[in-house]
């Protein structure tokens, strides 16, 4: 179940560009406009942050799985925030800025709730040393931030010195990135070949009512607490799009453990089948949405 050398090299590389492509795409402007709306960014944080690791600690402990895929789950819902999530928020109608925003928060936040989640959920599951580790946690929390504040801080200074370059430079970061991930899920398919079918039974079942559960979730709090539509839909899509790429530097690099990456691989094509699916209805549905102001 370890990781081969080129997965360890791989996946540092393409959590790197993601990071790198999303650093271009934002702008100081995005970190401020969390003091214009608090409130959103409040509701939209703590549905990524606190409601999607309590769903899926929920479905992992209920659901007969393999330990390493329930740990495989929480290290997944503990990496809130994907790249992807700004431009499907766009595609469904929502609130772009607002998307990007959360982006931006949850990627700092990281540092500090991955080494948590993923320490609690190695003790739960795993049965590992459940006392909390301060120099563990403080030593994959630096990891963490080096693997994905630094690449969005020097997209961030490419996009403020070259913003011409930085545009033109978006699109071949990201197809780069999503070529080097799909390689990087053949190479785990390949690596759990002998257990793939009853890892991808569990994982995918798993996968599939986490990304629904929590979308329908994340929407009907941000509605409940009076947020406009454009807003909650934006809140859905960042509680259940997830930085797979991130999830994969921690199962298979940090960890050294391919069998957790399994619920990252199959979560990827669920959350995109769903989301293009948002898209679909969003944009083909009679309903105008209407911004409360």
């Amino acid at each position: 179940m370890e990781a081969t050398v080129a997965t360890k090299i791989i996946v540092p590389l393409v959590l790197g560009m993601m990071m790198l492509g999303m650093g271009m795409s934002l702008v100081t402007a995005d970190f401020k406009r969390v003091l214009m709306y608090p409130k959103a960014v409040a509701i939209g944080t703590f549905g990524q942050m606190i409601l999607l690791p309590l769903v899926a600690f929920l479905l992992v402990s209920v659901m007969p799985i393999s330990p390493e895929i329930a740990v495989g789950v929480m290290i997944l819902a503990a990496c809130p925030g994907g790249p992807g999530s700004n431009l499907v928020a766009m595609l469904c109608k929502g609130d772009a800025a607002l998307s990007v925003s959360l982006t931006a928060v949850s990627s700092l936040l990281a540092g500090f709730s991955i080494p948590v989640i993923t320490h609690i959920a190695l003790g739960t599951f795993l049965g590992q040393q459940a006392e909390l580790d301060i120099f563990k946690l403080f030593d994959m929390g630096v990891k963490v931030c080096v693997i994905t504040l630094v690449p969005i801080g020097l997209g961030m200074l490419i996009r403020k010195k070259n913003p011409m370059f930085a545009d033109r430079a978006q699109k071949p970061v990201k197809i780069a990135s999503v070529v080097f991930l799909i390689l990087l899920v053949i190479g785990i398919a390949v690596k759990e070949r002998d257990n793939l079918l009853s890892l991808l039974e569990q994982a995918g079942i798993v996968g599939l009512l986490l990304c629904m559960l929590t979308m329908t979730l994340g929407y009907s709090i941000a509605r409940l607490l009076r947020l406009d539509i454009r807003q909650s839909r934006a809140i859905m899509i960042e509680v259940g799009i997830q930085n797979a790429a991130l999830a994969f530097l921690i199962t298979t690099v940090m960890l050294d453990n391919t069998a957790m990456a399994i619920p990252v691989a199959v979560y990827s094509p669920v959350m995109l089948t769903i989301s293009g699916f948002l898209i679909a209805y969003f944009n083909f549905s009679t309903k105008k949405v209407v911004t409360v102001k």
